[in-house]
């Protein structure tokens, strides 16, 4: 033991072991309660993830630099094909930075077929795919808007009751040809039901005969958050309209690409597609 005790002795006074070594064991002084950064552990793919940092903070996903909140609140979506993991960088107004690693949980997809559909909606001539084409790009210009209104804050709310007849992110086989997987959830309800605002917003949005989506509204929560609705029957809001959570917006129809009457409620950050029933579940 003294040999020991010599040899590490004699190798300090060298220089091959600094005395420094030493100080790399004392644990790291705790990060105060205003500094903190907290995003969840895992994530789900199609989930809208809520993360709080020192407000001030500049936080980055994506190359997108996200909004925060007066209260420092951050939220983006994580696609339906997201593998994972993701990375979020904050800067925090002293200056301190820390990234964050998140794990992506993944979901099984079953396929759902749905047949009777019109088959030039499945296999559409030029002329249509032109129109589809069209249409396809004004929705997604209404999808870009960014201002700082915190309306997904809030918990959403059914903007009908009635049977899930379609899910979010399961593969679609229609009429028999393999589509994309679905991109909101479907609900079924009577023709004329009233369709009202899950949560607060601005009409960015708003056409009664798109070709595939048929009635057709758009409404922002803002920070990049959106909720579509689409086969509507009727439309009682108008573009620009500002609607508080519950408020009528329309009615379930069956117009576009429907076999009979639902509402198919779809959620997005910017244009990454998330699940409505894991925003739902948030709230409660």
């Amino acid at each position: 033991m003294k040999l020991a005790v010599a040899a590490l002795f004699a190798a300090v006074c060298a220089g091959w072991i600094p005395l420094v070594a030493a100080q790399d064991t004392v644990p790291a002084a705790p990060v105060p309660q205003e500094e903190r950064v907290v995003f969840p552990a895992s994530v789900s793919q199609g989930a809208l993830i809520f993360g709080k940092v020192p407000p001030g903070s500049q936080v980055r996903y994506r190359e997108r630099l996200l909004r925060t909140t007066a209260y420092g609140t951050v939220v983006f979506g994580v696609g339906r094909d997201e593998p994972g993991p993701l990375k979020v960088d904050v800067t925090t107004p002293s200056g301190r930075t820390e990234s964050v690693s998140l794990a992506v949980t993944l979901r099984d997809w079953p396929t759902e077929h749905v047949n009777g559909v019109p088959p030039k909606t499945v296999n559409p001539p030029p002329e249509i795919a032109a129109r589809i084409q069209r249409e396809q790009a004004l929705v997604t210009a209404a999808r870009v808007r960014d201002d700082e209104r915190a309306d997904f804050a809030l918990p959403f709310q059914w903007p009908v009751q009635g049977r899930i007849s379609g899910r979010f992110g399961n593969a679609r086989v229609y009429n028999g040809q393999p589509g994309a997987g679905h991109s909101g959830m479907d609900i079924a309800a009577p023709n004329g039901t009233p369709v009202k605002a899950p949560a607060g917003g601005i009409v960015t949005f708003a056409s009664p005969d798109l070709y595939l989506t048929g009635g057709t509204v758009l409404l922002d929560h803002g920070h990049g958050v959106s909720s579509n609705f689409l086969h509507l029957s009727r439309i009682d809001v108008k573009v620009g309209d500002r609607v508080e959570p519950g408020q009528t917006i329309g009615a379930v129809g069956a117009t576009g690409r429907a076999t009979g009457p639902h509402l198919h409620w779809g959620m997005n950050w910017f244009d990454t597609r998330i699940d409505p029933l894991l925003v739902l579940e948030r709230g409660k």
